[in-house]
């Protein structure tokens, strides 16, 4: 997953190929589902972020989604502030919804993984146990508005199984053939996401 600068013109074709965001961002499905919503940054650093959206259960925060975040090269004079506020701690969905950008999601690949004890962060955030099998979507985010298109970060989400299982992440979005990560990407991913901390 090497983050590259992609033309415009090149943009704007794929834009044709996602799936424009749901009716209901990911954290305003969290909210309705679980009755709350918040996130944590647990992890920022060198283009970045490990984040935490979570409900509050039994006077506790669970993760509902785990996040890592890739930001690719963000154009500080067309979404800096957008940008910045997402790096203090805002939702980035929301971030960009407030501020008229529509928001596209390429679909890379739609699948579960399975989190060993070394994952210990995640599963801990979770309240699951180890071998817990998570459904992953991988995709790229792309924001239009008005004449600007921007690529603004590849994401991978593992969903809790009380939140999202693989089916209703395939519902949701379908994986765009051409953009379907290769063996070695998806092991790229798989290992960043294990990674210890």
């Amino acid at each position: 997953m090497r983050r590259t600068r992609v033309p415009e013109t090149i943009l704007a074709i794929a834009l044709s190929a996602c799936v424009v965001e749901p009716e209901l961002l990911n954290s305003e499905r969290i909210k309705q589902r679980f009755g709350s919503f918040g996130l944590d940054v647990l992890h920022s650093s060198n283009g970045l972020r490990r984040a935490s959206l979570y409900s509050i259960e039994a006077g506790r925060k669970l993760c509902r989604t785990y996040a890592i975040v890739r930001f690719d090269n963000v154009p500080d004079n067309v979404i800096g502030e957008e940008h910045a506020r997402i790096l203090a701690g805002s939702t980035i969905g929301e971030t960009f919804k407030a501020n008229g950008w529509t928001i596209y999601k390429e679909t890379r690949f739609v699948g579960e993984l399975q989190i060993p004890a070394h994952a210990g962060e995640m599963l801990e955030l979770m309240a699951v146990g180890e071998n817990e099998l998570l459904a992953m979507h991988v995709y790229r985010l792309l924001l239009k508005k008005d004449e600007q298109t921007i690529d603004y970060a590849t994401i991978i989400e593992l969903h809790h199984p009380e939140h999202l299982d693989r089916k209703k992440v395939t519902d949701l979005y379908m994986v765009d053939e051409p953009a379907r990560l290769t063996d070695n990407e998806l092991n790229e991913v798989s290992e960043l996401v294990l990674q210890p901390e």
